[in-house]
């Protein structure tokens, strides 16, 4: 193949590459809040069939108050949100591909997990984690989720 021909089929295929991206529609998704929960960030957003959630705390619903209780109800209070989020949204738990855990104290990594699996049934979505030095509000943990959409 020469030279010209291939840089013939990359363009041709940058070029139908960036339609597609293009042709897909970006929803920010912003529900009403109190104000004192109205922050400078989407609560998620929709890229075509792909949902991407905000970094979600242990927080009572639509407060910015962290609940009592140490690791286990902070961890169990965050994925409730997580999952209401994905509620409010038509979607579930198990649309969940991917998390980021962020961990204040990575030794309370297993406190952590222990309500993380609660929340999934039989496959568990792609994860990362890490030890994180100074969260938001002061919170013990810190989840961010991308989910996707039934086609």
């Amino acid at each position: 193949m020469t030279p010209l021909i291939k840089n013939t089929l990359l363009l041709i295929t940058l070029f139908f590459t960036q339609s597609l991206y293009a042709a897909q529609s970006v929803t920010f998704l912003n529900p009403e809040k109190p104000a004192a929960v109205n922050l400078p960030f989407s609560e998620a957003v929709r890229v075509g069939n792909t949902f991407y959630l905000s970094g979600q705390l242990g927080v009572s619903p639509g407060t910015m108050t962290l609940v009592s209780g140490g690791m286990e109800a902070e961890a169990k209070q965050t994925m409730e949100n997580i999952k209401a989020t994905l509620e409010s949204h038509n979607l579930s738990m198990s649309n969940i591909v991917k998390c980021t855990v962020m961990i204040a104290d990575i030794s309370q990594w297993g406190i952590f997990n222990k309500i993380y699996v609660t929340y999934f049934e039989d496959n568990y979505p792609a994860r990362s984690a890490f030890g994180a030095n100074g969260l938001a509000l002061g919170a013990q943990v810190e989840v961010e989720c991308i989910a996707v959409y039934p086609q």
